[in-house]
């Protein structure tokens, strides 16, 4: 195969990062047949050079894995956490009887007091094109809000609203659809978008008077939420065919929204997720 700069053919080993990797060289960890290289422009052959880090010979390009996490309040969507906080590789690596094949990361985040379907995987490509904002991947979300929101605060935001970015810097939204699932003081609203922006349906929310005070993912594209919380499992080859397709198909708008509910469909819940394998044991 084709010579590759060394700090490529670290990261496609599961190594590290390619950011990572560029430090691993610059600091003597990396031998190429023998020699310490230490210049990042280096390049080599993974199939006929012996590439070693920390002394351990590289055992070639990983294989890609996809996992699909239900993420629980109270983790941080990251590989590490400065403040030691517990982060989602916590829950891939504590489920007994399964193991995670490559060293995957998060596909966007959700934040520390958001739930639900988090897509993993260590495909650079596929998480690149998901994470593009022209992808316009359908994301759909399970909302409880404090107050009454009316029709008219509803259809802004189905319209789009101006909210603020880190910085300053505000943005209007795309439109998304919006659907009330269950009436009540503070009622439940199924809300799909077809962006990733940070914290993007809390500020959406904020924008037309109304605080967001539960938050779950129920869906990413093709995928829809089916493991209890906590708990993850591998995508099947069916399952990665579709979200490939979806980050590469033609771009999409939302279709208008379902009305809302009548007052008859106050007893209607929103949808759970599995309870957790500890759950069920209690109950037991």
């Amino acid at each position: 195969m084709p010579a590759e700069r060394l700090q490529k053919i670290i990261a496609a080993a599961g190594i590290a990062s390619r950011r990572k990797a560029e430090e691993m060289i610059v600091s003597g960890r990396v031998q190429v047949n023998g020699q310490v290289v230490t210049e990042l422009g280096t390049k080599a052959d993974a199939e006929q050079d012996h590439i070693r880090v920390d002394g351990k010979l590289l055992q070639g390009p990983e294989r890609f894995s996809y996992i699909m996490l239900n993420k629980p309040k109270g983790y941080v969507t990251t590989v590490s956490d400065e403040k030691k906080r517990p982060t989602v590789m916590d829950l891939i690596h504590s489920v007994k009887g399964q193991k995670v094949k490559g060293r995957v990361y998060p596909v966007g985040r959700l934040d520390w007091a958001s739930e639900g379907l988090l897509l993993m995987t260590n495909d650079g490509a596929l998480a690149n094109a998901l994470m593009k904002a022209s992808s316009n991947v359908a994301k759909t979300y399970v909302v409880k809000v404090a107050g009454q929101p009316d029709e008219a605060k509803l259809d802004k935001l189905r319209r789009g609203v101006s909210i603020a970015e880190k910085g300053g810097r505000r943005v209007r939204t795309a439109p998304a659809k919006i659907r009330l699932i269950r009436e009540g003081d503070n009622p439940w609203l199924e809300v799909t978008i077809i962006e990733g922006r940070n914290r993007q349906v809390r500020k959406m929310f904020e924008e037309v008077g109304h605080h967001v005070e539960k938050i779950r993912r129920v869906q990413y594209g093709p995928l829809a939420l089916d493991v209890p919380p906590g708990d993850w499992r591998n995508l099947t080859l069916l399952e990665v065919a579709k979200l490939k397709t979806a980050a590469s198909g033609p771009k999409i708008s939302l279709p208008p929204s379902a009305p809302t509910l009548p007052r008859a469909a106050k007893s209607l819940k929103p949808p759970r997720a599995p309870k957790s394998r500890a759950a069920k044991g209690k109950r037991d």
